[in-house]
């Protein structure tokens, strides 16, 4: 594994593009296999999780076509079983939104992952496609991954999801394209609305209504799509310029969705100076003074990546921050409840879970030697955390960032350039 190693420096100054937003690079590069007929993509995401999707799509039969700009043309429509094992790597995203699709397809499959993959739980996606009639088991009778997929047959149904999911929510519409009738998704709390966008976007039947969600049969007509820059990605310079004083930066072309400017709105409660600008999509921040707040449990589903970072905003805020209804951060790529306490309290920060609510008090962090766990958000945050510590900090496990943002050491350095 590789190290990192940061400390605190001046001010960071300039201009940056985040990668393409990882959960609609997810989602587009599904439906393009989709359509019957030819699609184009431009602003993939770049992260190692996406290009496991990218390779699996290719196995099964999508003919893709990489420019050297970065675009891509992908022609879809004629899927067929693969040859062999399809890795998704780390990609939590990615093995359950697939398991959706191939669950719907007249072909066997079997979707495997590193070891972080094999631990975390499955039973949420594969108890509603067993009740669509699915044929999918995990490793020796057990719901954990590899999965084994034997396609086709699936029937529709209104499903309430008892988890606060994007994921589970869009495993059960991309199977609702291949089933028999409408697939209806109720949803307690509202969670990112990707796949539904990306669904009418495409030419799908998707009625909406509060707190529901149904999916009629059939397939995308092909599309151009533009991914924009990843929220999550940007949070962590939102937080870094706000806590780095006079700094200003600005985050180029960021993904406006709903559901997903929560950690704009949790930094405004904490004082923040930023401006996001509803044309454009630019993000601008500059250096403030933070403050404590509480994140309510019905933000959360629309947090669980921005979270760990917005725990270091609150380690630097004057006051207390509570996060409500943290239980599912504890099946991410980490504990990322356990991670996070370990993390701070590796710094010198003062933060203690009562049951699912994660309470962090603002203080002073020190350097130390930290861990990412395998998990590319706790990685970045340790490093956004060693910009303001008492001496430099090393993260060990570097290598995890390559997940979704490859070049975020390289774009640290150049804000710490002046940008240039």
């Amino acid at each position: 594994m590789s190290v990192f190693e940061v400390g605190p420096g001046g001010p960071l100054r300039g201009r940056l593009s985040v990668p393409g937003d990882k959960s609609i690079s997810h989602r587009v590069l599904l439906l393009a296999a989709l359509a019957d007929g030819t699609c184009t993509i431009r602003g993939l995401s770049d992260g190692l999780d996406v290009r496991c999707t990218l390779s699996i799509i290719r196995q099964v039969g999508a003919d893709v076509d990489e420019g050297s700009d970065g675009t891509l043309r992908i022609r879809g429509g004629r899927l067929h079983g693969p040859d062999d094992v399809l890795d998704v790597g780390n990609s939590g995203t990615g093995i359950r939104l697939l398991a959706g699709m191939l669950a719907g397809l007249p072909f066997r499959s079997v979707l495997d992952g590193d070891a972080s993959i094999r631990r975390r739980p499955m039973d949420r996606v594969l108890a509603p496609l067993a009740q669509m009639g699915a044929r999918v088991s995990g490793s020796d009778g057990s719901t954990l991954a590899p999965l084994a997929i034997d396609g086709g047959g699936l029937t529709g149904i209104e499903y309430e999801s008892p988890v606060a999911s994007a994921q589970v929510k869009g495993c059960v519409l991309f199977a609702g394209l291949s089933a028999d009738g409408p697939t209806t998704v109720v949803e307690a709390l509202r969670t990112r609305a990707h796949t539904e966008e990306l669904f009418a976007a495409t030419g799908i039947d998707v009625v909406e209504e509060p707190g529901r969600i149904t999916v009629s049969p059939g397939r995308p007509v092909p599309f151009d799509h533009e991914v924009e820059g990843d929220p999550s990605q940007a949070a962590f310079w939102a937080v870094a310029a706000s806590i780095v004083p006079g700094s200003e930066v600005v985050v180029q072309d960021v993904y406006r969705g709903p559901a997903r400017g929560g950690f704009v709105d949790v930094l405004r409660r904490m004082g923040a100076d930023l401006y996001h600008d509803p044309e454009g999509g630019d993000l601008t921040v500059r250096a403030a003074a933070l403050h404590g707040t509480v994140v309510g449990a019905e933000e959360v589903p629309g947090l669980v990546d921005e979270i760990p970072v917005l725990a270091v905003a609150a380690a630097c805020a004057e006051g207390e921050t509570r996060f409500e209804g943290v239980a599912e951060l504890r099946v991410k790529e980490s504990d990322r409840i356990a991670t996070v306490e370990g993390l701070l309290e590796a710094m010198g920060g003062s933060v203690r879970t009562e049951g699912d609510v994660l309470v962090v008090e603002g203080g002073r962090l020190r350097g130390a030697s930290v861990r990412s766990h395998h998990d590319h958000r706790i990685a970045m945050a340790g490093a956004v955390a060693a910009l303001v510590a008492d001496g430099p900090t090393t993260v060990d496990g570097w290598d995890a960032v390559a997940t979704s943002y490859p070049g975020f050491a390289d774009d640290l350095a150049a804000l710490r350039g002046g940008g240039d």
